[in-house]
């Protein structure tokens, strides 16, 4: 059974910084896309980051580029997000999501996510 298990999500003050991960198992996932997406209180979920198996397929949303960074470490099966210059606006649950195919910005997040994660509060506070 496919499980995707988010951790490092918490409480941290506007400028700082936090690092999520996402822990898969049950199966191998060299050749998925893996990425982040985030649902902000009376929203709907938004798309964060996502990698394919290549480094060279990497996408971000355009509220995130130059914050955020997502890597991969398949030996481990894992996903991971560094998130820094963190905002009171990226508040929310994220949640790790793997593809079977890649697709860059706003359509990850949407049909075709193959497995997704309970999710992983962050808050930023003011």
């Amino acid at each position: 059974q496919v499980q995707l298990v988010e951790s490092g999500g918490g409480l941290v003050q506007a400028g700082g910084s936090l690092r999520l991960s996402c822990a898969a198992s049950g199966r191998t996932f060299t050749y998925y896309a893996m990425g982040w997406c985030r649902q902000a209180p009376g929203n709907e979920r938004e798309f964060v980051a996502a990698r394919a198996w290549s480094a060279s397929l990497t996408s971000y949303a355009d509220s995130v580029k130059g914050r955020f960074t997502i890597s991969r470490d398949d030996a481990k099966n894992t996903v991971y997000l560094q998130m820094n210059s963190l905002k009171p606006e990226d508040t929310g649950v994220y949640y790790c999501a793997v593809r079977s195919a890649y697709l860059s910005g706003t359509g990850y997040c949407t049909d075709g996510v193959d497995y997704w994660g309970k999710g992983t509060l962050v808050t930023v506070s003011s």
